[in-house]
């Protein structure tokens, strides 16, 4: 029987590669490759940051800095919510620092993907098996978004007519929507019932959430971290668009803005861009003209707000997750 010979120098080549993979220096790659992409992202969206600078110039000051103040709580508000959302207890300032770091990921990557692998690989680091730090980053995303919808039927409630709900949708898209709503339910149902492999590792995952959850609502400072963080994260970024609103002189309500942030918010957030970035800022222009801002304010409202809350901490942010990489933190 006759061997099979191996080409001559096919061997050799293959481990020179091997060895050449071996050698690439990936954590350098990882530490500059936030940089580059907030260098593409800004290249891409050079307009909208120069007019939203010229906005910015021309705004009260003291609502400026007030709506800072809001953005940088915001990241205090997800540290709590992401200690909330283990039994373990987290190193404070490592966490604090990871969120930061997260949001400036959160606006290169798709939204929610850019934060969830910060944190997953965060909590990994620190020591959680990685069935309970997915489990956890499913119930802070869960938190987050029942206490999103929460706020925002709170403040419909209160004021119920604060939107013009009628120029949101054009005539007859209510039912289409609904329709494909329905639809994407319905095929997601139908796929966990014919794959079964999948099927199975859904269950196993929610059966994971669940019990995390439990461990964490037994804990009452867990309880408390979780859902207090929840429903602050949404409520300080709406307060950030009010007091731009109100710097640029939006003749709305802060409650109203605040009001049409979450239903912007909420209406985009199915929408896989990174960080929302177009999607948010169409909807939110939007949601402020059916609160009855004139259409230009409106515009200017929403340019100088996306470069406070995206912007300015896109850089910094990018700089933070690169050294988090290279002192192996995430």
């Amino acid at each position: 029987m006759t061997a099979v010979q191996t080409p001559p120098g096919s061997a050799p080549r293959t481990s020179r590669f091997s060895r050449a993979l071996r050698r690439l220096p990936v954590r350098r790659i990882l530490v500059l490759l936030p940089l580059a992409l907030v260098a593409v992202v800004a290249v891409r969206h050079r307009a909208v940051l120069v007019e939203g600078f010229g906005h910015l110039a021309t705004a009260k000051w003291p609502w400026l800095l007030a709506a800072a103040g809001a953005t940088c709580l915001t990241w205090v508000a997800a540290a709590v919510t992401r200690q909330g959302a283990v039994v373990d207890r987290l190193p404070a300032l490592r966490l604090l620092v990871t969120q930061f770091a997260a949001g400036s990921a959160n606006h290169l990557l798709p939204t929610g993907l850019g934060a969830s692998a910060v944190n997953l690989r965060f909590m990994t680091v620190c020591g959680l098996p990685p069935a309970r730090s997915s489990a956890a980053v499913a119930l802070y995303l869960m938190a987050e978004s029942v206490a999103r919808v929460g706020l925002l039927a709170a403040l419909f409630i209160a004021f119920p007519h604060a939107l013009r709900l009628d120029s949101l949708l054009p005539d007859g898209a209510v039912l289409p929507l609904l329709a494909g709503v329905g639809g994407a339910a319905l095929v997601v149902v139908v796929v966990l019932a014919l794959v079964r492999r999948l099927r199975t590792a859904v269950f196993t995952f929610v059966r994971s959430a669940l019990g995390e959850a439990r461990s964490v609502h037994t804990r009452p400072s867990r309880a408390l971290a979780l859902w207090g963080g929840s429903l602050a994260f949404p409520a300080l970024q709406a307060a950030g668009l009010a007091a731009v609103g109100t710097a640029l002189g939006l003749p709305v309500s802060p409650w109203h803005m605040a009001l049409a942030y979450l239903a912007a918010t909420v209406a985009v957030a199915v929408v896989p861009t990174p960080g929302g970035i177009g999607s948010v800022e169409a909807a939110l222009i939007v949601a402020l003209v059916a609160a009855g801002g004139p259409v230009a304010v409106a515009t200017a409202v929403v340019l100088a707000y996306r470069v406070i809350t995206v912007w300015l901490p896109l850089l910094p942010g990018a700089l933070t997750l690169g050294a988090l990489v290279r002192l192996k933190v995430i």
